[in-house]
């Protein structure tokens, strides 16, 4: 039975890992989207005593923020149509792609390695993949990894992974975070400003809605 034509297309939140030294870019799209989502978002105040009281209620950038999020993995429908992939090694493909995400590239540190080897003084460590949490038109943020966990749920007669859970807990990158030539700082900076946009078309509402209450000072 084909899908009603008047049903909205759902679109899959991502996280996408890109490497300026490597051109293909890591792209874990969930599988299922996540029933929830938990933020927190810490206020970035003064440094140190917070100078005062004619400082207190300075803002020393964008908050502190953090997303927790838990992404299910089944290998069911690859498993039931005979997918080669899913039949061979289950889940590890999808797993991997995540774990990479916390990996520097094997290339790097082979010439790292090779680097001390010849008696190099100083080798600068790897960086991370610049990774993207994408979760609609509204929210494409940078973030870092900061801590995931892995839950296997269920297994084939190889041992390969076919039901999963994993738990992610990560760290939204700001201007405060990102230099100015990195491409997460425009990006966050957008965001922003979507989310500016959004607070006053909320706060036209709100007011509109106030006056109509005759409230005094409106």
């Amino acid at each position: 039975m084909s899908t009603f034509p008047g049903s909205p297309r759902l679109l899959k939140g991502a996280l996408v890992g890109v490497d300026p030294s490597f051109p293909v870019p890591t792209v874990v799209l969930f599988q299922y989207n996540p029933h929830t989502l938990t933020r927190s978002v810490k206020p970035r105040g003064p440094q140190g005593d917070g100078g005062g009281v004619t400082e207190s209620q300075r803002l020393s950038g964008a908050p502190e923020e953090t997303i927790q999020v838990e992404v299910e993995l089944d290998a069911a429908d690859g498993l039931e149509t005979g997918n080669p992939v899913a039949v061979t090694m289950g889940l590890h493909p999808q797993l991997a792609a995540l774990e990479m995400l916390a990996y520097p590239k094997s290339l790097t540190v082979l010439t790292n390695t090779a680097l001390m080897a010849a008696g190099v003084i100083e080798v600068i460590p790897p960086t991370a993949p610049i990774t993207l949490f994408v979760w609609g038109p509204q929210r494409i943020l940078p973030v870092r990894l900061a801590e995931f966990t892995i839950t296997e749920e269920a297994f084939d007669p190889l041992l390969n992974p076919i039901r999963a859970r994993a738990a992610l807990n990560l760290r939204v990158l700001s201007y405060n975070d990102l230099a100015l030539t990195h491409p997460g700082y425009p990006l966050f900076l957008a965001h922003q400003v979507i989310k500016e946009t959004m607070a006053a078309v909320s706060t036209v509402q709100d007011v509109a809605a106030l006056a109509g209450q005759a409230i005094p000072f409106l």
